[in-house]
């Protein structure tokens, strides 16, 4: 299976990035007023219900997790579950990992892999920008945000 290298990726990177931010603002309006936990439905309801859970909030950033949930049990089947750092000040989102990756810090220890750790973010925020993407076609709606 083929796969989206781009020649500069750390550019393209930054530019996935800012994009991100601006779907996930457009997926959940009142992202940056939300303190826990929100539910998206979609507009088809055979679609799964799209949770967020605010993990941690500062002045200049905000940790969050997005997954969809498949059952009712909390320890199964929320696939795919992604942790996303916003830098509010640069307007950026980026993701750290998801429930099949560990944090690039943790993978990659040695600074001097540059390229690797370019390309482990590129995959994890590649992914994030398709499937907000879907996610957006799909009509979610979070009105149930709780500030």
């Amino acid at each position: 299976m083929s796969f989206v290298n781009p020649i500069n990726k750390s550019y393209c990177l930054e530019q996935i990035c800012e994009s991100n931010y601006q779907k996930l603002l457009k997926l959940i309006p009142d992202l940056l007023s939300c303190k826990n936990t929100a539910i998206g439905i979609a507009a088809h309801k055979n679609n799964a219900d799209l949770h967020l859970t605010i993990i941690a909030i500062s002045p200049y950033t905000m940790t969050v997790e997005l997954s969809h949930r498949f059952s009712m049990d909390l320890d199964n089947l929320i696939k795919p579950a992604v942790q996303i750092r916003l830098y509010l000040d640069a307007q950026l989102a980026e993701v750290l990992n998801d429930e099949d990756r560990a944090h690039v810090t943790k993978v990659y220890r040695n600074p001097g892999l540059s390229i690797e750790i370019m390309n482990y973010k590129w995959r994890l925020n590649y992914f994030l920008q398709k499937w907000l993407d879907h996610c957006l076609k799909k009509q979610y709606q979070f009105n149930n945000v709780v500030p």
